[in-house]
C-alpha cells in the first residue's frame, strides 16, 4: 500500500466516522442526559465510557469477531435485547426521576463518576449497530491488504472523533449557565429523555441482523 492509498483510506474513515458519531443515537442521548442531570464532568466521564466501548469494538473487529455477530442470529438477538433492556431501564429511571420534586442542590440528584462512566460504556457496548458499523468499516472501506497498524490508526481516529464530539457536547450542555437556564424545566427534560431512551430501546429490539 502506497502513501496515497493510505491517505485516501484514512480520509474516508475520518469522514464516515464524523457522520456516524454525530448522528443522533443512544451515545448522544446518554451524553446529553449525563451532562444535563449531572454536570460537564459527568458528561465527560460518559464520553470516556463510550470511547472505551469503541476500543473494544475496534479490537474484536480486527480479530474478525464482528462478522460472527452480524451473521449469527442468536448472537445478534441476544446482544440487541440486552441493549434494548438497558436503554428501557435507563429510560424508566429517567421517567421516575422526572416525577419527583427538584432538589435544591442539583448536584445531589446528579450521577456519580462511576455511574456516568458506566452508563456511557454499557450503552455503547450493548448497541449492535455499533458492531455493524465497525464491520462495514473494516470490510468495505478498508482494503484487505491494509496493515494492522493502519487499521488500528483508523479505529483510533473514530475513537478520537467520538471523544472530541461527545466531550464538546458535555462541556456545552453541562455548563452551569446552560444547566441553570434549564433547571426549571429539568423535570420535563428527564421525562423527555426517558421517553427517548425507551423509544430507542424498542427500536433496537425490533432491529434485524444484516444479511
Amino acid at each position: 500500500m502506497d502513501i496515497s492509498e493510505f491517505g485516501a483510506e484514512w480520509a474516508t474513515v475520518a469522514v464516515v466516522g464524523v457522520f456516524a458519531v454525530t448522528s443522533p443515537g443512544p451515545d448522544m442521548l446518554v451524553t446529553l442526559h449525563s451532562s444535563l442531570t449531572g454536570s460537564s464532568r459527568a458528561g465527560l466521564l460518559t464520553s470516556l465510557g463510550i470511547a472505551l466501548g469503541l476500543c473494544w469494538h475496534t479490537t474484536y473487529s480486527l480479530l474478525g469477531l464482528a462478522v460472527l455477530v452480524s451473521q449469527s442470529v442468536v448472537v445478534f438477538t441476544v446482544l440487541k435485547y440486552v441493549g434494548a433492556a438497558y436503554l428501557v431501564y435507563v429510560g424508566w429511571k429517567a421517567l421516575r426521576s422526572g416525577r419527583t420534586e427538584l432538589a435544591v442542590d442539583a448536584t445531589a440528584r446528579g450521577l456519580t463518576d462511576r455511574q456516568a462512566f458506566r452508563m456511557g460504556l454499557l450503552t455503547n457496548l450493548t448497541n449492535p449497530k455499533v458492531t455493524l458499523f465497525f464491520l462495514a468499516l473494516f470490510t468495505q472501506v478498508i482494503d484487505a491488504d491494509t496493515p494492522s497498524a493502519a487499521k488500528l490508526l483508523y479505529g483510533g481516529t473514530v475513537i478520537a472523533i467520538s471523544l472530541a464530539w461527545f466531550g464538546f457536547l458535555a462541556l456545552v450542555v453541562g455548563h452551569e449557565a446552560v444547566r441553570g437556564r434549564l433547571q426549571a424545566w429539568m423535570q420535563w427534560v428527564e421525562r423527555v429523555a426517558g421517553v427517548l431512551f425507551i423509544g430507542l430501546g424498542v427500536r433496537l429490539a425490533l432491529a434485524r441482523a444484516a444479511r
